[in-house]
């Protein structure tokens, strides 16, 4: 078993899965005050360090279900293990 690196960047592919799958989930909040269009700006960032998992802890744990029904299976695998990061 290999340990888990929180502040290492996940493969390119599942953070480009996340990062899209997330801006599909806050374009769907009404953006009247602009609420939703800072959040996919916020979210316009690269893959290094903890970037990935900064995208996922934007979201609250409703939408956080939401993006793991909708992100690849290997994606899910990677998000569960940093959202379990210290838990231990």
């Amino acid at each position: 078993m290999t340990t888990f690196n929180y502040y290492e960047a996940p493969s390119d592919h599942v953070f480009n899965d996340i990062k899209t799958n997330a801006e599909k989930i806050w374009k769907t909040y009404d953006d009247t005050h602009g609420y939703a269009s800072d959040k996919v700006k916020r979210i316009q960032i690269e893959n290094i360090k903890d970037n990935a998992w900064y995208i996922v802890a934007m979201f609250d744990v409703f939408n956080q279900a939401k993006l793991l029904a909708i992100v690849e299976p290997e994606t899910a695998t990677e998000i569960r293990k940093a959202m379990m990061y210290g838990s231990n």
